[in-house]
C-alpha cells in the first residue's frame, strides 16, 4: 500500500512539473511572437513605441535639432547646413518661437522642416490628455502662424512618453511621434571631438540623430562631422523624407519597417 501511495505522489509531482514547463514554454512563445510587431505584448498588455530609426537599404540618415532655450548658435548651424546643401528637422517649443520668430521663419526659408516640441516643455506623462491636446494645438498654431509651415511630426519633451501619451498624440491628433537612436549628448556640454567620434561610431543607414540648436559644442562638431558623413556616402535628409510613407510597423527597437517586410 505504501508503495502505491508513493507511486501516485511521484506521478502527481511529474504531472505538476510538466504542466509548469508547458505554461512557461507557451508564455515564451507568445512573447517571441509579439516582439517583432508594432507593440510588445505580455499577457494582454500592449506597449506602443514611437519611431527611433528607419529600416532602409539606402545610406540615408536624418539630423534633428531640439530648440527650447536660446538661439545664438542657430545662425551658425544654418550656415553650415547651407554650405553642404543639407536639410534637417527642427523641433520647436512655443515659447522659443515667440522669443525668436524671425529665426523660426529663417529655418523654413532655408528649406528645413519644423516639428512640434510642445508649448511649455512639460513631461507629457505627468499631464492630462486634455493638457496634452492643448499643448500641441497651441504649438501647432504658433508655428503655422509664424512660419506658414504645417507640422506633422512631434517629439516629446525630454523624450518622455508612455502608451497614454502616444495614443493621445497619434490617435486623437494624428501626429507621428519621433525619437532618436543616436544621441549626440551635446546637451551634456561635451567636446566637439567627443560628439564627432560618438556619432561616427553609432551612425548607420536609417539613423535619426539628436542635436540641440544652442548647445555649446554643436557648431564645431557639425563643422567636422558633415563633410565626413558625406564622404562616407550618407545622404542627410529631413525626418519626413526618411520615413516610409506607405503602410509600416514599428518593431521592438522602435525601427520603422515597411509593411511588405512584415514577418
Amino acid at each position: 500500500m505504501r508503495g502505491l501511495i508513493l507511486s501516485r505522489l511521484t506521478l502527481a509531482r511529474g504531472i505538476t512539473a510538466l504542466t509548469v514547463l508547458l505554461i512557461l514554454t507557451l508564455t515564451w512563445s507568445l512573447w517571441s511572437l509579439a516582439v517583432g510587431d508594432l507593440y510588445i505584448m505580455v499577457g494582454t498588455k500592449e506597449r506602443r513605441l514611437p519611431i527611433y530609426s528607419v529600416k532602409t537599404e539606402e545610406k540615408k540618415i536624418a539630423i534633428s535639432f531640439d530648440a527650447a532655450w536660446g538661439a545664438e548658435k542657430t545662425p551658425i548651424i544654418l550656415d553650415l547646413l547651407d554650405q553642404y546643401d543639407i536639410k534637417t528637422t527642427f523641433f520647436l517649443v512655443t515659447f522659443w518661437v515667440e522669443d525668436y520668430p524671425e529665426m523660426a521663419k529663417e529655418i523654413i526659408n532655408r528649406g528645413h522642416e519644423i516639428g512640434l516640441h510642445s508649448s511649455t516643455h512639460p513631461d507629457f506623462r505627468s499631464i492630462s490628455n486634455q493638457q496634452i491636446i492643448e499643448e500641441l494645438r497651441t504649438n501647432h498654431a504658433i508655428i503655422l502662424e509664424t512660419t506658414g509651415h504645417t507640422p506633422t511630426l512631434f517629439r516629446p519633451p525630454y523624450g518622455a512618453y508612455d502608451d497614454r501619451v502616444l495614443k493621445t498624440v497619434e490617435d486623437n491628433l494624428g501626429y507621428i511621434t519621433i525619437q532618436w537612436n543616436v544621441d549626440s549628448l551635446d546637451w551634456k556640454n561635451v567636446t566637439p571631438d567627443f560628439i564627432y567620434n560618438r556619432i561616427m561610431k553609432l551612425v548607420s543607414p536609417g539613423a535619426i540623430i539628436l542635436f540641440h540648436n544652442n548647445a555649446e559644442s554643436t557648431p564645431k562638431a557639425l563643422e567636422k562631422l558633415l563633410p565626413d558623413l558625406i564622404e562616407e556616402g550618407y545622404q542627410i535628409v529631413p525626418i519626413s523624407e526618411l520615413l516610409h510613407q506607405g503602410e509600416y510597423y514599428i518593431n521592438h527597437e522602435g525601427r520603422q519597417i515597411p509593411k511588405p517586410d512584415t514577418p
